[in-house]
C-alpha cells in the first residue's frame, strides 16, 4: 500500500497519469514490506545506494541544460540554416531565453524532480519503523543513516527550490492524505518556507552525517549546501545572509567537518581516480559498468567523429555536435573559406566591452587549461580543455565537417553564424540558431582518453573545496574587503600557471577587467567552474545578470523578426511549472511571473 500511495504522490506531483511511458516504480528498491526487506546494514546501503543513482541521473541532465544553456558561457547551438539540431526548440528557447510553461524541456525537467525525493521519503518512513537491533545496527549508526537520507533529500530539494522556488510543494512523507500543492498560496513566503526547511533540515542532520566520506552525504557537503543557500539568500529571500555563509565557510575551510585541501594539478579533479583528491568533498561514483556521467559533459559538444581525434571509443558514446562555448567574437571583417571572418571584434573590447560571455578570450593566453585537449600517452594524463582551428585524427589528417560544410575540414572558430550564407545572410552578430558546423569552440572537461584508460570511471564531482573559497571570497569583497577577497582567489588562480607566468599574472585582472571588482568575482566564478552546472544558479542570478546582463546576442541580433532584448523579461529568472503538472494538480500555484 505505501509503494502504492508513492506512486500516485508522485505521479500528481509530476503532473502526469500512471499509464505516462514514464517508469515511476523502477528505481524503488523492493515489492516487499520494510520488515522483511531490511535485514541488515548492507541491505539499508543498497536501498540507499538505489537513491544516489535516481538523484544523480535525475538532476545529471536535464537540471544542467537549465543551469547551463540559459546562461552567458554554454549555448545550444542549431546549424545548417536551423534545420538540424533544432529539436522543435527544446533546448534552443533556453539559449534565447524565450521558454514558456508549454515547453517540452520545462516539463521533462520537473518529471525528473521529484522520484529522488519520493524515494528518500520512503526511506526515511521505513528506517523510521525498524528497531536497531533487528539488523544489527548501532542507535547511532540507523541515525546516521537517516541523516544521509534527510540531507540527500535536502540537496534534490535545493536542485528542485533553486529553479522553480516557492511555487513547489513540501512533499516530505511517503503517505499523504491530501495532493502535494504549493507550499503556500504566496510564492514569496513559499520561497521563505523551504528555505527555512532546508536549514533546519542539514542543521539536525549534521551532527549525525559522516566525516571525509567522498562518496556520501557528509558533514562537510552539508555544511557547504547550507553555505550555498545562505550565500544566494538574496535571491531566495531577499534577505543578505554573507556575513553567516563566510562563518560557514570558514569554519570548513579550518577543518571542522574533515580534512581537504586544494589539488596542486587541476587534472586530478576530473581524471579518473578524482576521488581521491583532497579537494572533493562529495562526487557521484561513477563507472564505465554502471553510473557514470562526466562523458555527459563533454559528448553534447564534440562532432559525430570525434573518436578519430581521440584515438578510441566507448560504446554508446556518441558526440552530439549541438553544445558550443559562447563565441569569443562577432562576424566583422572577409568571411574565410572554412568558417569565420578575418577581422572580428572581440566582445570584450570596445564597442561591446562585455563582463560576461566571451569565454574562450576570458582565460589568459598562459593558462595551462587554455590550449587545444589532447592526451598524452607518455604521461597517461591529458593537456587543454578546448578545441579550436582544424581538428585532426591521430594521424594527422583533418577531421571531416559535416552536415552545411560536409566534406569540408572541420575548423572550429570562436564566432558563430551563416559563413556560407545558408538560410540566412551573414550578419555581425547572430545568435545560436544560425551557427554552422564549425561554428563555435567545443569543451572537454572531463578528459576522455582511449578505453584503455577509460574516463568514465571518473566520479562525478557535486561538492569541491573550490567553491567554499570563491563563496568566502565574494563575501569578503561585499564586505568591503576586496584585498582580502582577492588574496582567497589566488590560492586557486596559482594553479594554472607557471612560477614565471604568475609574477606576470597575479596583479592583472584579465582580459575585460581593470580592477578586482565584484564583476571580476563573477568572471572567476565562470573559469573555474564552466560547465559544472552551477552559471545561473548561484552566479548569475545572484548578480542581477541573468536577465539584465549583457552577452553575445542579446540586444545585437534579431530573430523571427524580433529583436533579442539586452535585457529579458525577469519572469525568466524563476523557471515556469509546467503545464502538464497544473492540469494534473489543482493544488499548485504557477509562479505569478508566469500567471
Amino acid at each position: 500500500m505505501k509503494k502504492a500511495i508513492y506512486i500516485w504522490c508522485v505521479a500528481v506531483i509530476l503532473g502526469i497519469t500512471l499509464q505516462s511511458c514514464f517508469d515511476l516504480t523502477e528505481e524503488v528498491h523492493s515489492e516487499v514490506p520494510a520488515s522483511e526487506y531490511y535485514e541488515d546494514e548492507t541491505s539499508v546501503q543498497n536501498a540507499l545506494a538505489s537513491i544516489y543513482y535516481t538523484g544523480f541521473m535525475s538532476y545529471a541532465e536535464y537540471f544542467f541544460y537549465l543551469q547551463e544553456f540559459s546562461a552567458d558561457q554554454v549555448a545550444w547551438r542549431v546549424w545548417n540554416g536551423g534545420l538540424w539540431g533544432y529539436d522543435d526548440g527544446e533546448k534552443y528557447v533556453l539559449s534565447v531565453h524565450n521558454w514558456s510553461p508549454a515547453s517540452s524541456i520545462i516539463r521533462s525537467s520537473w518529471e525528473t524532480a521529484w522520484k529522488t525525493i519520493g524515494m528518500c521519503n520512503v526511506i526515511l518512513e521505513d528506517l523510521e519503523a525498524l528497531s536497531p537491533e533487528d539488523i544489527g545496527l548501532t542507535e547511532e549508526a540507523l541515525e546516521s543513516y537517516k541523516a544521509e537520507a534527510r540531507t540527500l533529500r535536502a540537496w534534490a530539494y535545493y536542485n528542485v527550490f533553486e529553479v522553480w522556488g516557492g511555487a513547489i510543494p513540501l512533499y516530505t512523507a511517503a503517505e499523504m492524505d491530501d495532493i502535494p500543492a504549493s507550499v503556500d498560496p504566496d510564492f514569496n513566503q513559499g520561497c521563505q518556507i523551504i528555505f527555512d526547511f532546508l536549514v533546519a533540515e542539514l542543521d539536525e542532520c549534521l551532527p549525525h552525517l559522516p566525516v571525509n566520506k567522498v562518496e556520501r552525504m557528509n558533514q562537510a557537503m552539508n555544511r557547504v549546501l547550507k553555505a550555498r543557500l545562505l550565500f544566494n539568500a538574496n535571491v531566495f529571500i531577499n534577505e543578505d545572509r554573507f556575513a553567516e555563509c563566510a562563518t560557514v565557510c570558514e569554519a570548513i575551510l579550518g577543518g571542522t567537518y574533515g580534512t581537504y585541501a586544494l589539488a596542486n594539478d587541476y587534472r586530478d579533479l576530473f581524471n579518473v581516480g578524482n576521488h581521491t583528491s583532497p579537494e572533493i568533498i562529495m562526487a557521484f561514483a561513477s563507472s564505465e559498468s554502471n553510473m557514470n556521467g562526466g562523458w555527459m559533459r563533454n559528448m553534447p559538444f564534440l562532432s559525430y567523429n570525434i573518436w578519430d581525434y581521440l584515438g578510441g571509443t566507448y560504446n554508446g558514446v556518441s558526440g552530439w555536435n549541438c553544445v558550443i562555448l559562447a563565441p569569443s567574437y562577432d562576424n566583422t571583417g572577409n568571411v574565410l573559406e572554412l568558417g569565420g571572418t578575418d577581422n572580428p571584434i572581440c566582445f570584450l573590447d570596445a564597442p561591446y566591452n562585455d563582463k560576461l560571455g566571451a569565454v574562450y578570450e576570458r582565460f589568459d593566453d598562459r593558462d595551462i587549461r587554455k590550449r587545444n585537449y589532447e592526451w598524452d600517452t607518455n604521461e597517461n594524463n591529458y593537456h587543454g580543455m578546448f578545441l579550436k582551428g582544424l581538428i585532426t585524427d591521430t594521424e594527422g589528417v583533418p577531421l571531416q565537417a559535416d552536415a552545411d560544410r560536409d566534406g569540408q575540414d572541420l575548423v572550429y572558430v570562436d564566432q558563430l553564424g551563416t559563413f556560407q550564407n545558408i538560410g540566412r545572410n551573414l550578419e555581425t552578430v547572430m545568435s545560436s540558431r544560425w551557427g554552422e558546423t564549425n561554428s563555435g569552440l567545443r569543451l572537454i572537461k572531463y578528459p576522455m582518453a582511449p578505453a584503455v584508460f577509460d574516463s568514465r570511471n571518473a566520479y562525478e564531482i557535486e561538492f569541491r573545496l573550490t567553491e567554499v573559497i570563491y563563496m568566502l571570497a565574494e563575501c569578503r569583497m561585499r564586505a568591503g574587503a576586496s584585498d582580502e577577497g582577492k588574496r582567497l582567489v589566488d590560492q586557486v588562480r596559482k594553479r594554472y600557471y607557471s612560477d614565471a607566468d604568475w609574477s606576470l599574472v597575479e596583479n592583472d585582472p584579465g582580459p575585460g577587467f581593470s580592477s578586482f571588482d565584484l564583476d571580476w568575482m563573477l568572471s572567476q566564478w565562470g573559469l573555474e567552474f564552466l560547465c559544472e552546472g552551477r552559471r545561473r544558479r548561484t552566479d548569475l542570478r545572484r548578480h542581477d545578470k541573468f536577465t539584465q546582463g549583457q552577452w553575445w546576442f542579446f540586444g545585437r541580433a534579431t530573430e523571427d523578426g524580433r529583436l533579442l532584448p539586452a535585457q529579458r523579461e525577469r519572469k525568466y529568472e524563476w523557471y515556469p511549472l509546467p503545464e502538464s503538472a497544473l492540469m494534473v494538480n489543482p493544488g499548485l500555484v504557477q509562479n505569478p511571473l508566469w500567471k
